[in-house]
């Protein structure tokens, strides 16, 4: 593979103009220092009886070219971790949830801080504009605008029945109070959002390491936002290189889109629509039964093998130390308060890592902006798809259960959908690229993936994702998902809650941890089986 000494070839001057409005601005705001002499220093650092700093490696030429030597050599032998020490943090703004979701948050080795649909009214003028044609260009801006129109008239349909909803659990509330009327307008938006296209634009902070710059430098033309994907990166590897010119001195070339193993699996088919899609989503559709997330796979002896490494870590024998016993002593909140806490400690305490060893796999259906929720559960990762392979002809999309609880407002959700999908099909049959009519796909496409993971990232997640304050959508997954765990498993299942009730077990007052945001309900009363909310 070539090794590159110039600039990074990519800048988006030299790009069609047009493409955004606004483009997405990156602007590095923290970083460490020296990073690349740092990098030098810590491998130096395995090798020698000393510390090495990075003012050591940069005194002079001598050591400059051996630091160089040293910096090249490991790179080419794949030896990347002395890459990870240093960070950096980036402002990103005016970049699409498409992209986001698509590149930023598809991996597990970053940190983002990011604006809220749920809690922040999104603009009429914060969406991505690719190249089009006048004619074509029309078509889109239209659809953008009656998507933006919808939003405001879908949180106004609603309006009656999240009332209604919310008096049901608040009845002593008067809801003519301006901060009662927020907490409502914040409920309406949440379900409003779904409507929204995959083009509105978010701010963010995003951290990454040293290795997952160059990682995001190599492979910065992928599906399925290429060409936005291409501008970010090349932002970022301007900004770092203002900062130290050294960093990317041995960084690879991009990759083009044509070498990548997904683009070369379909040159020989379609690059663009799938034409079984259809077959595809039904066969799909009809695995999951009444599911929206369902167990497929699990390690079938998980509670024995927990049990065995709870004894091991302890040194007890099976006789002294019981399977249910084992397992009671790290899922228990009364006997581990570690669960208790607000911050996680289960990845260092002994007894906690006991829960790396059971491990399952759910097959999922949910909406684009649920799934940007449940990626952020960086260490329960999933296999996302290529959403143009997805993409069939007939409106496809995730109904949340508060629009099916309010008719007016599912007939007009349906109708702007059916809308959506008509000039999303007009745009491709005038020939414009797929990936530039996706970013007018709604937030409620749904994405179909496989997710796995160890039962001590699930269980972080499942007890934060089960608080009645969560995402709808995401909390509903988690509730199929935990119900179908205690049924296999209920040594591991019978501990699986929302927080409030890991914090009843254990005696921590108060039960709730959420203030001011409470969600009305005793929750910490109610097993499993009997989680129901609409709101």
């Amino acid at each position: 593979m070539p090794i590159r000494s110039q600039v990074f070839p990519f800048n988006s001057e030299s790009q069609p103009t047009g493409f955004f409005s606004p483009e997405p601005q990156v602007r590095l705001v923290n970083a460490f220092h020296l990073p690349y002499d740092n990098a030098v220093a810590t491998a130096r650092t395995c090798y020698s009886s000393n510390v090495i700093y990075a003012s050591d490696v940069n005194k002079d030429e001598a050591t400059k070219e051996r630091r160089d030597a040293i910096a090249h050599s490991i790179y080419l032998a794949g030896h990347h971790t002395t890459l990870q020490h240093a960070s950096f943090q980036f402002v990103i703004e005016q970049v699409s949830r498409q992209t986001i979701w698509s590149f930023l948050h598809s991996h597990p080795f970053y940190n983002s801080e990011q604006v809220s649909q749920r809690y922040v009214a999104v603009q009429a003028s914060n969406f991505a504009v690719p190249p089009l044609s006048e004619s074509a260009k029309k078509i889109y801006l239209d659809t953008v605008q009656s998507c933006m129109t919808a939003y405001q008239k879908l949180g106004e349909l609603l309006k009656p029945t999240i009332e209604r909803e919310y008096i049901k659990i608040f009845p002593h509330r008067d809801l003519k109070e301006k901060k009662w009327q927020s907490s409502l307008k914040k409920r309406a938006q949440e379900i409003a959002r779904y409507i929204l296209p995959v083009a509105t634009h978010a701010h963010l902070y995003h951290t990454i390491s040293g290795v997952t710059l160059l990682r995001y430098r190599r492979l910065c033309e992928i599906f399925d936002s290429s060409f936005e994907q291409k501008i970010v990166v090349s932002k970022m590897v301007q900004e770092v290189e203002k900062w130290d010119p050294e960093f990317f001195k041995f960084a690879e070339d991009p990759l083009p889109l044509e070498e990548t193993p997904e683009y070369q699996y379909f040159s020989t088919k379609s690059l663009e629509l799938n034409s079984k899609a259809k077959e595809f989503v039904a066969e799909f559709d009809k695995s999951l039964g009444d599911k929206r997330s369902l167990l497929v796979d699990y390690k079938v002896n998980a509670e024995k093998v927990m049990a065995d490494s709870v004894r091991n870590v302890l040194g007890e024998i099976k006789s002294d130390l019981s399977d249910e016993d084992a397992i009671d002593l790290v899922l228990n909140p009364a006997k581990d308060s570690y669960l208790s806490q607000t911050l996680n400690l289960t990845t260092l305490g002994k007894l906690t890592r006991a829960m790396v060893h059971p491990h399952f796999t759910f097959r999922k259906k949910i909406s684009h902006t649920a799934d940007s929720q449940d990626q952020r559960h960086r260490t329960v990762p999933g296999s996302r798809p290529i959403l143009s392979k997805h993409l069939m002809p007939e409106a496809d999309y995730i109904i949340p259960e508060l629009i099916n609880l309010t008719p007016l407002a599912l007939e007009f959700y349906t109708e702007t959908m059916e809308t959506i999908w008509k000039n999303i099909f007009i745009l491709l049959n005038l020939g414009v690229p797929i990936e530039y009519v996706l970013y007018l796909l709604p937030n409620a496409f749904p994405i179909r993936f496989e997710e796995s993971g160890a039962l001590i990232d699930f269980h972080h997640k499942w007890v934060h994702r089960l608080c009645y304050t969560a995402q709808e959508e995401i909390w509903r997954t988690c509730l199929e998902e935990t119900q179908q765990v205690q049924t296999l498993f209920p040594m591991i299942g019978k501990y699986l809650f929302a927080p409030c009730t890991l914090r009843k077990l254990a005696n921590r007052k108060p039960f709730c941890p959420e203030g001011d945001r409470f969600c009305g309900i005793p929750v910490w009363k109610q097993n499993l089986n009997e989680y129901q909310r609409i709101l």
